[in-house]
Parts: C-alpha cells; structure tokens; sequence
C-alpha cells in the first residue's frame, strides 16, 4: 500500500444519530423524500412525524430491507 491509499482512521468518523446536536429538529426534504420512496418499496406506511436522527436511522433500516444503499 502506498502512502497516497493509507487515509486516517478518523478521518470521517460517523456519528450516531442520536449524538447528533440538530437530531431531534424534523427531517430534511431529502429525507422526507428518500424514506417516502424507501417506504413505498418496502411496503411500510411513511412516517411524517420523524426527526433527523429517527429518520437517518429508518432509512438505514429500510435500505437494509429493499437492498438499496448496498456497496456493490
């Protein structure tokens, strides 16, 4: 491995949702509309009511479920 493909380990940490300072504030638009196809696909009712931190995680659910968000 050469020096130009090590990267630091915490280079991009990825922080729980629930740790997240704007988590309890509504979902995004992009959200909203990501977890509307996501939900429609995984034959779930779509939650309006969501947070950020709450729909980050439901959408990690539901990829997980459809398949979709999957490094091929």
């Amino acid at each position: 491995m050469s020096d130009a493909d090590e990267k630091p380990a915490m280079q991009n940490p990825e922080k729980d949702p629930e740790d997240w300072t704007t988590g309890d504030e509504p979902m995004t638009g992009p959200q909203r509309s990501y977890l509307q196809t996501l939900s429609r696909e995984a034959k779930e009712e779509f939650d309006d009511s969501l947070t950020k931190a709450e729909a980050s995680k439901k959408i990690e659910e539901l990829q997980a479920k459809t398949g979709r968000g999957q490094n091929t």
